[in-house]
């Protein structure tokens, strides 16, 4: 599916969106969206400073918005990003026991099951050539 932003004038195809309730449609087809509270983005190499980056600031003008997570898919590691009142609160999980806790959806998942069946050496050698 689909993402609108209106502010920025993008488009985005995110790898998963939360909404909640009913979504918002950007027209009359039911293809793309504008009402996401969380996002999750998995980072390729390739893309990640732009995911990081532009995208997130495209992100955070989305009045609904409270969530955002970036999965690396190199090694271990999840940065959570949630809405407070001061601003956005960064997460870091590095570590192979970590849990992360999703307050928009109550939900919490651990890396072995958010990691399952990944094998980070086969992946490097994968990117080595």
């Amino acid at each position: 599916m689909r993402l609108w932003i209106p502010k920025h004038r993008q488009y985005t195809y995110p790898d998963v969106m939360v909404i909640r309730g009913e979504p918002v449609y950007a027209d009359k087809g039911t293809t793309t969206v504008t009402n996401p509270m969380l996002i999750a983005e998995v980072l390729p190499k390739s893309t990640q400073n732009y995911d990081q980056g532009d995208k997130f600031t495209y992100y955070r003008s989305i009045p609904e918005m409270e969530e955002y997570l970036l999965i690396d898919q190199t090694r271990s590691r999840v940065m959570q990003y949630r809405k407070t009142e001061q601003g956005w609160l960064l997460t870091d999980y590095e570590s192979e026991n970590s849990v992360v806790r999703l307050g928009t959806v109550g939900l919490e998942i651990g890396f072995g099951d958010l990691y399952e069946g990944v094998n980070f050496d086969e992946q490097e050698l994968a990117n080595d050539k």
